[in-house]
């Protein structure tokens, strides 16, 4: 077998394998830090064996049968160190004489519970927001520390950091590797969902840097969230955030022009929409609403995005329901992110000065001082109204606000179109992009 040709095949087993391998040894030796170190140790192995021998039949339970005589022999070396790793070094010798048969299911079994234990630890709240990104994404996700620094646009050495103190963290802290009970089961639920919803997001519009958006961070959440969704099938909210994902996702060949400018929402072509992804995401809107209950923020987000996926052109969208959807997600939801998106919401239903009323009340809000999306918003609705010289301002300040090139672009042309506007008023329509948006 031809080296480059082992090595994609490795480099595609172990995206396939890898959260599962490290999950199952997490199990075994209580330790993420560790149970990572043993699986790269694996891969390694692999990357020395496999160009001669071939991929076995089944490359994950190699692996695994690899990585588990890595364990036993780094155990046998620590024994005379700590008692703890001389018992489980037992434990993993007396189960090691096993059949190939039993190797498919030392990989096998249990392994929706080990991947759902190993989510709840990775995005355990113990961890900072940014460590529970970069540890998710890493050990779930499958991507080098170098992938996830280019896709956050920070450095590869601020990452390994973020990994390292993160495992650190879960040690000192002793995280037990075990899925939350009931009476702590939702707030954790709600620390998993936010990490996955914070990749999707920075997937589908770039804080910062040259590109309108990074799919593979769009792509390595929504795999994450379906993920998710088997392991938890009886969480709403789980299925809300597929939804909402997967609703978002199905415009992302519409978002982007021919020269990789930004499409907003109300001009995309609605052909271009991946109408699969579109008949997913109602699917999982209609299954959180099916499990009953009140509905919680992403299922909210969803309904609200599912009204844009149903309506065949921009005129035909229900801004009336949007708005009461935008009014139940600041009930359960409050925040003045919510409050802004109910401001556009209220606007297209209600016309420019309902909205625009609200963002006003905004514009004191320290948590959105340097929101570029505030002045943007305020620059649409004052542009509806007319106000051409007010909006130029207000798009001016949020293309200094904004860290994205192709945004800052984006507000640019406003600043211009509402000075040619001040010569020869003429109505504008609303192409707020926070209209469009999950946050």
């Amino acid at each position: 077998m031809a080296a480059s040709d082992a090595h994609s095949a490795i480099d595609a087993v172990w995206r396939i394998e890898s959260a599962r391998l490290i999950a199952g040894l997490a199990r075994i030796v209580r330790d993420v830090g560790l149970a990572e170190d043993l699986a790269q140790e694996a891969l390694v192995a692999a990357l020395e064996q496999w160009p001669e021998s071939g991929v076995p039949d089944n490359p994950g339970a190699w692996l695994m049968a690899t990585a588990k005589h890595r364990a036993i022999d780094r155990l046998r070396r620590a024994r005379r160190l700590e008692r703890k790793h001389e018992e489980l070094g037992r434990e993993l010798e007396d189960g090691q004489a096993i059949t190939e048969p039993d190797l498919d299911a030392a990989i096998d079994d249990d392994i929706g519970d080990d991947l759902l234990r190993l989510v709840f630890t990775t995005c355990h709240p113990v961890l900072s927001t940014e460590a529970r990104v970069a540890l998710t994404l890493r050990l779930l996700g499958g991507l080098t520390t170098d992938e996830i620094a280019r896709a956050f646009l920070v450095k590869e050495s601020t990452v390994a950091q973020r990994i390292v103190r993160a495992k650190r963290t879960l040690g000192e802290a002793r995280v037990p590797f075990e899925v939350p009970g009931r009476d702590e089961l939702a707030d954790r639920l709600g620390s998993v969902l936010e990490v996955v919803y914070l990749v999707f997001n920075e997937g589908y519009s770039a804080t910062a840097g040259d590109d309108w958006m990074r799919p593979t961070l769009g792509e390595e959440a929504l795999r994450l969230g379906r993920i998710l969704a088997e392991l938890a099938p009886k969480e709403p909210e789980v299925h809300g955030l597929v939804a909402l994902m997967e609703i978002q996702a199905s415009r992302s060949r519409a978002r982007i022009g021919p020269s990789g400018e930004p499409v907003l929402l109300l001009d995309q072509d609605r052909a271009r929409w991946d109408h699969v992804l579109v008949h997913r995401g109602l699917a999982a809107l209609e299954r959180a609403v099916e499990l009953g209950g009140m509905l919680g923020p992403y299922a909210l987000q969803a309904a609200i995005a599912a009204c844009h996926a149903r309506a065949r052109t921009p005129e035909e969208t229900d801004w009336v329901r949007i708005a009461a959807l935008y009014d139940a997600l600041a009930q359960v939801a409050p925040s003045p992110v919510v409050e802004l998106n109910r401001a556009v919401g209220l606007a297209m239903a209600f016309g420019p000065a309902a909205g625009l009323e609200i963002v006003d009340g905004l514009t004191a809000e320290p948590s959105l001082a340097n929101y570029h999306l505030l002045p943007s918003v305020r620059g649409d609705l004052l542009a509806r109204l007319g106000r051409f010289d007010e909006a130029r301002v207000e798009f001016e300040r949020a293309g200094a606000l904004t860290q994205n090139a192709r945004e800052r672009t984006l507000l640019l042309e406003r600043v211009a179109a509402c000075a040619r506007q001040s010569a020869a008023p003429q109505p504008m329509p609303l192409r707020s992009r926070a209209s469009e948006t999950s946050r």
